[in-house]
């Protein structure tokens, strides 16, 4: 049976513009050819997903079984060389600059301050000479004279005070500080370079200030002795971390810095055995143990000062500085040593003596 209404009826009229053809390819005509990659069996083609890189002019062609370079090679760093006759003459000022500490703490006794107040004023003045030309802040001079201003109050404030303590060296110290600080407000300079300055202050103050510890030590009870013990063991210490870097200086701790470890570790040990040898020879509460142990945090304290000195120096040149006056530069290790022995000793008198 047939439908009573016509096929047509309740269908669209087709649209004025063209009938769409079907989406596939039309019967009886062949596929379109494919522009893309056949993909291989091992499905090695489907591995590059992005666009392919062009060739540019005289680079040779890449050849499919090479692998990409994603990391570029790492250019070796050349190691500065250890110069022997510089490490030598470090060792030597080393040397003379403890002995000289070491002698002038013997010429101290009870109100007799003042010639081992004149030595270590005229450390601080070196001092205060080597590591203003090697750091070279912004405002040299103004540092320089803090510095010395506050070299004096402290070695007058260790020898004046009733009671020997270290509480009349702090207040100078932060009042130095203070002064640099002020000094540098009127200045009129960026703000980087007053940062690079105030901490070339401090570092100055409180390393002629810390030299003015012992002043104080010497006025207490065994200070003397304490002074003598410490300081023998740090220049020991730095001497021996010199004179092996001359000669083994390895394993390198970095390639652009001129010391070995070896110098580090054979200066605290050697200088911690010469101290215990004091020990055994210095009078009660001093004993080999005790003179070890003073002579151990004493030692460590000046080679590590020695080495922060050689690591900045060569932060600074990496940094493109130009390098500053030779003398100040192989000064600056040595008498940072001390400085940092110098408190040290303080606090190890008090703790273990």
């Amino acid at each position: 049976m047939f439908p009573s209404s016509s096929p047509e009826t309740g269908r669209d009229q087709w649209p004025d513009g063209p009938r769409p053809g079907p989406s596939g390819p039309s019967r009886g005509q062949p596929p379109a050819p494919r522009t893309g990659p056949a993909p291989d069996d091992d499905g090695e083609r489907r591995e590059r997903g992005g666009p392919r890189r062009a060739r540019r002019p005289g680079e040779p062609a890449r050849r499919p079984d090479d692998e990409p370079d994603d990391e570029p090679d790492e250019e070796p760093v050349e190691p500065v060389e250890v110069r022997r006759p510089l490490a030598l003459t470090v060792a030597g000022f080393a040397a003379l600059l403890g002995v000289g500490l070491v002698l002038g703490a013997q010429t101290s006794g009870p109100g007799h301050r003042l010639p081992f107040a004149f030595v270590i004023f005229g450390v601080q003045l070196l001092f205060v000479l080597a590591w203003t030309m090697a750091m070279r802040p912004p405002a040299l001079l103004l540092v320089a004279a803090v510095s010395v201003g506050a070299a004096v109050a402290a070695d007058t404030a260790a020898v004046q005070t009733d009671v020997a303590g270290l509480a009349p060296l702090g207040y100078v110290a932060a009042g130095g500080f203070a002064l640099g600080v002020l000094g540098q407000l009127v200045r009129r300079v960026d703000r980087v370079r007053v940062t690079d300055s105030l901490g070339s202050t401090l570092l100055v103050v409180v390393g002629v200030v810390a030299f003015a510890t012992l002043i104080v030590l010497s006025r207490i009870p065994a200070g003397t002795q304490a002074i003598t013990v410490c300081l023998t063991a740090s220049a020991v210490a730095l001497t021996v971390a010199r004179l092996t870097d001359a000669v083994a200086p390895w394993p390198r701790l970095a390639p652009q810095v001129p010391r070995g470890a070896a110098g580090v570790v054979a200066g605290a040990m050697v200088g911690t055995l010469v101290s215990a040898l004091l020990g055994s020879y210095l009078v009660t509460p001093f004993t080999p143990t005790r003179a070890a142990i003073i002579g151990l945090v004493a030692a460590v304290a000046a080679v590590l000062a020695d080495l922060a000195v050689g690591y900045a120096e060569a932060g600074r040149l990496m940094a493109g500085e130009p390098p500053t006056m030779w003398v100040a530069r192989h000064m600056q290790g040595p008498l940072g040593g001390f400085a940092l022995a110098a408190p040290a000793a303080y606090a190890m008198c008090k703790l273990v003596l």
